[in-house]
């Protein structure tokens, strides 16, 4: 099956969260290393990353609900690789555990066909039924459809359990800490992505 639509995840795979932490921390009133300390442990425990803030004994920041991203945040590969891919043909979308305000921001800055995240979707990754609803979204076979994100447990894995093509981005904490899943493919950059997508995919590996 040739890939006929491809999702991104937005966070630590189109935007480099460096900058959100340092202003959920400086809002939390802790420095960065407290919160980086602190999300490594929620990574060590298969944990949410807002499980951070109970480690830290502290409130969720209201913040967090409201920070959007810059276009300064972008990974220097982000642009180029969503402008190739929509170029070659195909459906190209953003679909995250995300807040409104950042799929507004999405919507806004990215050359892409589909904005969706949690927020509108009302069901959260790692359910199946995120991964569902995008392949209905891309009116395509499961395995017609690609995703890719940084993280094992809430986007490869479960991407390859729906049948989907999974890639799995070895960048940002969760990239370089968790293992790509049996059936993920693994990438190093989104620069290598166009030309393997140009190629015929199978779901599951």
């Amino acid at each position: 099956m040739t890939v006929r639509a491809v999702f991104f995840d937005v966070g630590e795979t189109l935007v480099d969260e460096e900058r959100y932490w340092r202003a959920l921390a400086a809002t939390a009133g802790f420095s960065p290393q407290v919160v980086w300390a602190a999300l490594g442990k929620t990574i060590e425990r298969g944990e949410e990353h807002w499980e951070l803030w109970r480690h830290l004994g502290v409130e969720r920041p209201e913040a967090s609900e409201t920070l959007a991203y810059s276009t300064e945040d972008l990974y220097p590969d982000a642009l180029a690789c969503l402008r190739a891919v929509r170029a070659a043909g195909l459906v190209v979308g953003i679909a995250g555990n995300q807040t409104a305000a950042l799929e507004a921001w999405a919507r806004e800055t990215l050359p892409v066909d589909v904005v969706t995240s949690s927020a509108s979707l009302g069901v959260r990754k790692p359910d199946p039924r995120f991964f569902e609803r995008l392949v209905d979204l891309a009116g395509a076979p499961s395995d017609g459809v690609a995703y890719i994100g940084d993280r094992a447990d809430n986007d490869a894995g479960p991407a390859v359990a729906a049948g989907l093509v999974a890639f799995h981005l070895r960048r940002g904490p969760w990239g370089r800490l968790q293992e790509t899943p049996d059936g993920a493919i693994a990438i190093e950059s989104l620069a290598e992505l166009p030309v393997l997508l140009s190629r015929p995919l199978v779901a599951g590996g």
